[in-house]
C-alpha cells in the first residue's frame, strides 16, 4: 500500500530533472515560447522552487542545451571497422534521429535560440561541430590533417547542420534521401579535393578501395556515371 508521501529529491536530482523537462518541452516548442511556469508545472514543483536551482530561464536553457549538444556529439561516435560509406550513412541515421526528435530545439542550438550572443551557448554549438570533426577524423585514420582535408571536413559538417535546419522547415526531402546525399556529399567534397591535391587523391583512393559495389560511394559513382554524355 502506498503512503502517498512524495520522495524529496536532492539537489543534483531535481536539478537533473529540471534539465529533462525543459529540454523535452525545448525540443517540441521553440525556447521562446516555453515559459518558467510551464516548466515548474511539468517537474510538478513551484515557480519559486525552479529559481532555487536555476538564477533564471536562461541558466535553465543553458543547462538544456549543454545536454542536447552532449547527446548530438555522441551521435557521431561510431566503431571504426568496415567501409567508410557504411558508417557516415549509419551516422548520418543517428544525426537525423536527434534532428527529427528534438527539431525546435536543434534549431535552438545551432541558431542561438533566446540565448544569441550567449558565450555558453556559442562554446556548445563548437564542441559539438569538432566532436564531430574530430569522429571524422579518426575514421579517416589521419592525425595531423592537411589544410584541404581539414575544410572538406568542416565544410560537410556545416552542410550536415545547414541540411537538416532545412529539412525541418516542412520535411519535403524524404529523410533517408537526404541521409544518403549527405554521404555522397561527402565523396564528392573530397573528390574535388582530389583534383587539387595529391595527398587528398590518395586518401580518396584508399576510401574507394574498400568500397563494396553496393556501397553508398559505389552508388555515387554509378549515378554520375549515368550522367555523362554518350561517347
Amino acid at each position: 500500500m502506498t503512503t502517498g508521501v512524495r520522495r524529496r529529491l536532492g539537489v543534483e536530482e531535481r536539478r537533473r530533472q529540471l534539465i529533462g523537462v525543459a529540454l523535452e518541452l525545448f525540443s517540441n516548442r521553440s525556447p521562446d515560447d516555453v515559459s518558467i511556469d510551464e516548466i515548474a508545472a511539468a517537474a510538478g514543483i513551484s515557480r519559486p522552487l525552479v529559481y532555487h536551482y536555476f538564477p533564471g530561464k536562461l541558466s535553465l536553457y543553458e543547462a538544456a542545451l549543454k545536454r542536447a549538444a552532449q547527446d548530438l556529439a555522441e551521435r557521431f561516435e561510431e566503431p571504426q571497422e568496415g567501409p567508410l560509406g557504411a558508417r557516415l550513412l549509419r551516422v548520418m541515421g543517428r544525426f537525423f534521429d536527434f534532428v527529427d526528435e528534438h527539431g525546435p530545439g536543434f534549431s535552438a542550438l545551432m541558431r542561438g535560440g533566446p540565448a544569441v550572443g550567449s558565450s555558453t551557448t556559442n562554446a556548445l554549438i563548437d564542441s559539438v561541430r569538432q566532436a564531430a570533426y574530430v569522429q571524422i577524423l579518426a575514421h579517416l585514420r589521419v592525425a595531423a590533417p592537411s589544410a584541404r582535408l581539414e575544410l572538406v571536413v568542416r565544410s560537410w559538417i556545416s552542410l550536415a547542420e545547414s541540411t537538416a535546419l532545412i529539412w525541418l522547415d516542412g520535411r519535403r526531402i524524404p529523410r533517408a534521401e537526404l541521409q544518403l546525399q549527405l554521404v555522397h556529399d561527402f565523396a564528392a567534397l573530397a573528390a574535388v579535393s582530389a583534383a587539387y591535391d595529391p595527398e587528398m587523391a590518395a586518401l580518396l583512393r584508399d576510401i574507394l578501395t574498400d568500397e563494396p559495389a553496393d556501397g553508398p560511394f559505389a552508388t555515387l559513382l554509378t549515378r554520375l556515371s549515368a550522367l555523362a554524355p554518350a561517347a
